[in-house]
């Protein structure tokens, strides 16, 4: 057989309708139970989305990419099908030899694109094909330009609608502040992220922005801030009338930017005084296609 090189991406997973929730959060939990109020409460927060689109949009986001490479690109999911265990092996099966595996999580985190990786992996530690695993990719030229073409857009927009000029609240998912203590690269990545998209875009000064992360769990201990929630009424009390928000450690639309932020920091704001607009998603952005294309275009020629 001839030798056959694949891509894989791997992402968190949704579940597909309100019922399958307490089954998912299983997965994502290891098996953990969660307080009865923790599961009713996402219950709540997908029923008020109507549902998750993450799964689709990850589909159209691998379809670009096996357009811009012509070759087999795979989607594997952590914590809801596809699941990757049963990816892998069907790869094998379709005579895969070599993988590129990228996480749809731009940043390197061991509670994102660790877990990603051990569920790759199993428990045997090994995978049946040769494996070109890529640890973060969150300074990517075409991502930070991906980002830009969005913020850039949106933003112009938002200050045309508020007549002012809006700061901007760069945000991504909170993880336990332990995790950072224990040396992860995550916030660092994840701010760079942010200073990068910020920096090429002309409107924006760095006085006119802020990071901050969002999404907080709901188990104990400290978790990564500062809050968006803490960072809107900071400036609100500058002076401020209305804020705008783009997510730079998402991809695509699911429940942390569909409720997180359309519902929740929407109404949040709300309360305060203050309106709120936030950057289309990547989704199915062609820039988007290509810097997952050239991160394996690079890797597959290596």
């Amino acid at each position: 057989m001839a030798f056959r090189t694949a891509v894989l991406l791997l992402a968190h997973g949704t579940p597909d309708k309100v019922e399958d929730i307490p089954c998912f959060l299983a997965a994502v939990t290891g098996g953990r139970p969660l307080p009865p109020a923790v599961v009713e409460e996402v219950k709540h927060r997908y029923t008020l989305i109507g549902r998750s689109p993450l799964r689709e949009l990850t589909m159209q986001q691998a379809d670009g990419v096996a357009r811009e490479l012509d070759v087999p690109v795979y989607v594997g999911m952590r914590n809801w099908q596809p699941y990757i265990r049963d990816v892998v092996p069907r790869m094998a099966a379709d005579g895969v030899e070599r993988a590129v595996v990228i996480c749809l999580a731009p940043q390197n985190s061991r509670t994102s694109t660790g877990l990603y990786k051990q569920a790759l992996l199993g428990a045997s530690g090994q995978t049946p094909f040769a494996v070109d695993f890529v640890e973060s990719w969150h300074d990517h030229p075409l991502l930070i330009r991906a980002f830009a073409q969005r913020l850039q857009t949106g933003w112009r927009r938002a200050c045309n609608e508020a007549g002012a000029k809006l700061p901007v609240i760069f945000t991504a998912h909170s993880v336990p502040a332990r995790t950072i203590e224990a040396g992860d690269p995550y916030e660092q990545q994840a701010r760079e992220t942010a200073e990068l998209v910020a920096s090429s875009v002309a409107g924006p000064r760095p006085a006119d922005w802020r990071f901050a992360f969002q999404s907080q769990g709901m188990s104990g201990g400290e978790w990564l801030g500062p809050t968006v929630e803490a960072t809107i009424i900071e400036l609100g009390k500058a002076g401020h009338t209305g804020v705008f928000v783009q997510p730079v450690g998402f991809l695509c639309d699911h429940v942390e930017v569909l409720y997180d932020i359309d519902i929740y920091f929407q109404k949040f704001a709300q309360e305060r005084g203050l309106r709120l607009w936030r950057a289309e998603s990547l989704n199915d952005s062609p820039l988007l296609a290509a810097a997952l294309a050239e991160v394996a275009r690079t890797r597959l020629r290596q």
